[in-house]
């Protein structure tokens, strides 16, 4: 069975029941989200403006499966770039109680899948802050090494945090 899936319009009342389910689990990983985000209106509004980018052909956007088929996370190709640099970067949350079981790890193996043999990627690469050592175990499993450090990277949780920068090349 496969653990991801393009993201849908109707995704939205799920995906709202789990970002509010997990959402001081994920507080520490993910950047400051306003309240409407926790909402299936918000949800509506992120799945719309993903599905945009998607046409664009920016983002591949697409849900986790649980084992029964359930929606318990995101995993995103983000800022897809094509000619000579045929490169995105993945990201992804699960669900506080699906973790543990594996899915995270599934779920990069099939992203990774598609990014080389369906879109023709040459490079993905990932980012984590250095204490998201569950996150960087999931990279690791399918391959990904670590290639930099970048300092105040991103906005994660009010703060410009450090990343670990991680890559995997379709030749690898």
């Amino acid at each position: 069975m496969n653990r991801i899936r393009l993201l849908e319009a109707d995704d939205a009342e799920a995906l709202a029941a789990v970002v509010v389910r997990s959402r001081e689990f994920l507080e520490p990983w993910e950047p400051v989200r306003p309240d409407h985000y926790f909402t299936v209106a918000g949800q509506s509004d992120v799945i719309a403006d993903s599905l945009r980018r998607h046409a664009e052909g920016t983002l591949l956007p697409q849900v986790i499966l649980d084992e029964a088929g359930a929606v318990v996370g995101r995993i995103n190709l983000n800022n897809i770039v094509r000619g000579p640099f045929q490169s995105a970067s993945v990201g992804y949350w699960l669900a506080q109680e699906a973790g543990g079981r594996g899915l995270a790890t599934a779920a990069v193996a099939e992203i990774v899948r598609v990014a080389f043999t369906e879109e023709g990627l040459h490079r993905v690469e990932a980012g984590t802050i250095p204490e998201n050592f569950r996150s960087q175990m999931v990279l690791r499993r399918n391959g990904f090494t670590q290639f930099g450090y970048a300092p105040r990277y991103l906005n994660i949780a009010g703060t410009w945090a450090d990343h670990r920068l991680f890559q995997k090349l379709a030749d690898d």
